[in-house]
């Protein structure tokens, strides 16, 4: 039996996805073999990569002069990667909204000067800082964000003023989630394992000057975007299984009517969950409600020992992977886009219930 599955990432898939994936394990098309066994050099590969490229681009309204890059390594790899190809002036700007851009910042210092231009660690990263008129540095590279927090459920509503500086953007637990401008950044990325696909793909969206030989004398040849731009996400072996469900997701999105639509299904599924939170006198949000994610819903009841219990007997009805991060407690629930409106209220209706058994 499918389960509601409320995990930050690696998180749900469409089933429409799965099934069709299923079809397709012992043979894709009339290749005669699984897209797992199949080359990279293939033209079935290679149909199944340009193809996920082009519905992306489709997808996002991605600029001819953006190359989009299927990498592995995560998230993790693109904070040393940014820095390396595009730390010229060895210095950047961060702002630090959560834990991921702080360990982004922290890896970004070991190859240059990183400033923090702003934060929101003073309140447990619960809100967003003022990012009009923050105080940029004159000879900065380039100013980094992480737009979705998914551990502590904010997100950056308004882009930041760079003051002309080029804005790098991780994305992962928004991806495809809801509509951005690709032109407002230099880069933009995410791991695919929260929103777009199994875990093991990366995928950059670089504007085509970035891509240059000049990066720091020491990156190694697979960490420099030109390796791969250069060919087309083919340089080595790539996650060939991870970048075929990926698009596969991409096929079941623009079936839906693309991002705007998507958009407004996940903005209802959120203001349901909000609404309830808003209104329950045992459950309570966690966030500022102007800096709220669409995506991730952390939330407490203030008592350790009730959260706890909530968490068991949730995980017993089939809301799994709903207990928070280690650095918040309490309760979160991402509504991914897999995330069907059905879940969301069965999980309100759940927790009705657990709130009329458990308020004292």
């Amino acid at each position: 039996m499918r389960v509601f599955n409320f995990s930050a990432g690696p998180a749900v898939l469409p089933e429409e996805v799965l099934r069709q994936a299923a079809s397709e394990m012992l043979e894709y098309g009339n290749s005669g073999m699984s897209v797992m066994e199949m080359s990279h050099r293939s033209k079935d590969f290679e149909n199944i990569l340009f193809t996920a490229e082009q519905d992306l681009r489709d997808l996002m309204n991605i600029p001819d002069n953006y190359k989009v890059l299927f990498l592995q390594g995560g998230g993790w790899t693109q904070f040393a990667m940014i820095p390396l190809n595009l730390m010229r002036n060895k210095v950047a700007d961060y702002i630090i909204t959560g834990q991921w851009s702080k360990k982004a910042a922290g890896e970004a210092a070991k190859y240059g000067v990183v400033n923090e231009v702003a934060s929101s660690a003073d309140k447990n990263f619960s809100y967003i800082p003022d990012l009009s008129n923050l105080n940029i540095t004159p000879d900065a590279d380039y100013v980094y964000i992480c737009q979705n927090n998914t551990i502590y459920g904010t997100t950056i509503k308004n882009l930041p003023n760079t003051k002309g500086k080029l804005l790098v953007s991780d994305i992962s637990s928004m991806f495809l989630s809801q509509p951005i401008d690709v032109n407002k950044y230099g880069i933009v990325y995410g791991g695919v394992q929260k929103n777009v696909g199994p875990a093991g793909v990366a995928i950059v969206i670089i504007r085509e000057d970035l891509i240059r030989d000049d990066v720091l004398p020491f990156t190694p040849t697979m960490l420099k975007y030109k390796t791969h731009a250069d060919h087309k996400s083919l340089f080595n072996t790539p996650p060939c299984y991870g970048i075929y469900i990926c698009g596969l997701v991409f096929k079941w999105l623009k079936k839906l009517g693309g991002v705007e639509a998507i958009y407004k299904i996940n903005t209802e599924k959120a203001n349901i969950l909000y609404d309830y939170l808003d209104n329950s006198k045992l459950f309570k949000g966690t966030v500022e409600k102007k800096d709220r994610s669409l995506m991730n819903v952390p939330f407490i009841t203030g008592n350790k020992d009730i959260d706890a219990k909530f968490v068991a007997e949730a995980d017993k009805a089939g809301f799994k992977n709903i207990k928070g991060h280690r650095s918040v407690g309490g309760m979160r629930a991402s509504l991914y886009n897999a995330m069907p409106i059905e879940g969301v209220k069965k999980l309100v209706e759940f927790m009705k219930n657990f709130e009329r058994n458990n308020l004292n």
